[in-house]
């Protein structure tokens, strides 16, 4: 992993970048004062080496007290500008109204209060009185909507009502660690095999095909997409493990092309080893929340993975934006895949997602 230390930063330049406690990879970025505009000057003057420390660092970035969003919610996609070309408008996605924020188009609420109603993952199995982190104990892994082409580059997660800590913490792992520590034999395996990815609610999931479901009829726009299983970031040339839970993977044509498919193919059976591999606690950082906290993920070559939270005490709110514009050489001259063609509506026959 490359040197962040050596991009030098002071307080005199607004910030600072102490380490990641308890994570082989990531760093933090603290600023000398929490005004808005102070800290977007800061991004502004200093973009190519905050930069710079977020990609040596895998792409795995905490701000601390970002709480002030809050009352400047423009504030946040300005940004997330920094991290590339686009921030995205979730209604020009495969995103359902009910997490649009109320006037910002860039912002994504996630939340177990209403209108978003968006409900927290299983409660998991302790191991010894411990967080389970590891694949399938703990299920949610993913990257963000991977079940469009190109996916998002970088995720911007700001927590801003949390449960109390030891609870809906976000766990992010290291696919560029894990690829590297695959086995020689399985790396070359790899070497040319896409996953397929498709959205959780259009009943092509592995619990889906497991229970019989009828997949939805989808559009050309809201097909399964393609992804390699193995993408070469195009910011550091390392290769990362590009994988999905099976919620968010085909299961009827998949979830790997060209292998057998459905729950006991050998492309679910590869699956599971990957997620099982990519998730072991080494490669592993859990984030426990404070309000204010900003998480900068790059879905490139982490997965990240919410937990458990007792949805029945406690409000969870989080903003979300993801940023594009640098997927890779895979990806070079395509069009946005879930932009219709026809005229049609983005979620058309999608409406209770």
């Amino acid at each position: 992993m490359p040197d962040w230390s050596t991009v030098k930063a002071s307080k005199k330049d607004g910030y600072e970048v102490p380490p990641l406690e308890g994570s082989g990879f990531g760093v933090r970025l603290r600023f000398v004062s929490d005004d808005i505009d102070d800290v977007l000057d800061v991004f502004r003057r200093h973009t190519e080496p905050i930069l710079q420390i977020f990609y040596a660092a895998r792409g795995l970035m905490v701000v601390e007290g970002m709480q002030r969003f809050r009352q400047r919610p423009q504030a946040l996609v300005e940004l997330s500008r920094v991290f590339g070309s686009e921030v995205e408008n979730y209604r020009q996605t495969l995103t359902t109204p009910r997490f649009f924020h109320h006037s910002v188009d860039e912002i994504l609420i996630l939340s177990n209060a209403p209108p978003c109603n968006h409900p927290p993952p299983p409660k998991p199995a302790r191991s010894g009185g411990r967080l389970a982190l590891q694949f399938p104990a703990q299920v949610n892994w993913h990257t963000d909507q991977s079940y469009r082409r190109p996916p998002p580059d970088i995720t911007l997660l700001l927590g801003l009502e949390l449960p109390p800590r030891g609870q809906g913490q976000t766990l992010f792992a290291d696919c560029s660690a894990a690829y590297a520590a695959l086995d020689r034999a399985l790396q070359k395996r790899l070497r040319g095999l896409h996953g397929i990815h498709a959205p959780s609610w259009v009943g092509r999931s592995r619990a889906a095909v497991e229970r019989g479901d009828t997949p939805l009829e989808l559009l050309p726009h809201q097909l399964p997409q393609p992804h390699p299983l193995v993408r070469r970031h195009p910011g550091t040339g390392e290769p990362a493990l590009f994988i999905c839970e099976e919620k968010q993977m085909d299961y009827v044509d998949g979830p790997v092309a060209g292998l057998e498919p459905g729950p006991d193919g050998q492309g679910a059976a590869m699956i599971r080893e990957l997620l099982a591999f990519a998730t072991r606690p080494e490669f592993v950082y859990v984030h426990e929340w404070r309000p204010g906290d900003l998480v900068i993920g790059d879905n490139r070559n982490l997965l990240h993975c919410a937990t458990w939270y007792d949805a029945s005490a406690y409000t969870r709110l989080m903003w979300r934006t993801t940023v594009m514009g640098n997927p890779g050489e895979e990806y070079s001259g395509e069009v946005k895949s879930w932009i219709p063609r026809d005229g049609s509506a983005i979620m058309a026959g999608m409406e209770n997602a």
